[in-house]
């Protein structure tokens, strides 16, 4: 059976300007690529979930507009129950991205409809576990965080200073610096070198990703992310759970664009 695992969190349209180098402050830079692509991270992490083999259910907030429609596609795509979506006036949220390339990347993001999804819009079905990142507002997480009917695990990024607790924080090495509490699980992910797993402070576990031509970093967390998640809930290790997600992400930076590039377990497994 499936780890039954439910994502309360955001879900955008990624405009994205591949460039040969990032623009410094003021500056303009042209020639670049345009395309759009689902994106988001409660999205993100719910369509690499789902690619990794978990029954995914999506709570987030959509606008009734093109951006929701573009936005929903590798969603569906995936397999993802959308049931639970609220729909409002609201546009759909937009990330404005620009890769150059090294695959860094610039990121703002306009939530729009994210920042609609109140307490009483999430219906939280039975589940091995709940997913909430910091896209939404944090009076939701709040919420999801007393009611999760399993383990409730969380993604504090993008880092917002004080943050429930959760059975797994999962931070990179700059938003481990925003954590007001250090207590319980917390992974923590260095990029090319890896991620370490804390234990009320102490390494547990550490990882290193296999080495790969990074193209777009843009989902690369997210994927770490769900598959973390997604192996802790199948049973696998702490240490075999680091593994596997450090190589999922290795595998999403390998990758152009958001979603487009969240791998299947299929494909992590080969690489381990």
């Amino acid at each position: 059976m499936p780890a039954r695992l439910t994502i309360v969190g955001s879900i955008n349209l990624d405009l994205v300007a591949r460039t040969a180098r990032l623009p410094r402050p003021g500056e303009t830079v042209t020639d670049a690529t345009f395309s759009q692509i689902p994106g988001g991270k409660g999205a993100n992490q719910a369509v690499a979930a789902a690619r990794l083999g978990a029954a995914v259910t999506m709570i987030g907030s959509v606008g009734d507009d093109d951006f929701a429609r573009a936005a929903l596609v590798e969603l569906e795509a995936a397999g993802v129950d959308l049931s639970r979506l609220k729909r409002t006036a609201a546009t759909t949220g937009v990330a404005l991205i620009t890769v150059d390339a090294a695959g860094e990347n610039d990121i703002v993001v306009a939530p729009g409809a994210n920042s609609e999804l109140g307490p009483a819009d999430v219906d939280l079905p039975d589940c091995d576990g709940v997913l909430c990142q910091l896209e939404i507002p944090l009076e939701t997480v709040d919420h999801v965080a007393e009611t999760a009917p399993g383990e409730f695990f969380l993604n504090a990024a993008p880092a917002r200073g004080a943050v429930p607790a959760a059975d797994l924080t999962i931070v990179n090495r700059f938003e481990l610096e925003e954590l007001t509490h250090r207590d319980g699980l917390i992974a923590v992910t260095h990029g090319a070198a890896g991620a370490i797993l804390l234990d009320d402070g102490e390494e547990v576990a550490r990882a290193t990703p296999p080495p790969v031509q990074a193209v777009d970093g843009t989902a690369a967390g997210d994927a770490f992310t769900a598959c973390l998640v997604v192996s802790l809930l199948e049973g696998l290790t702490r240490e075999d759970a680091l593994r596997r997600a450090c190589a999922a992400g290795a595998l999403a930076a390998s990758r152009f664009g958001a979603q487009t590039s969240l791998p299947t377990a299929q494909e992590v497994d080969a690489v381990l």
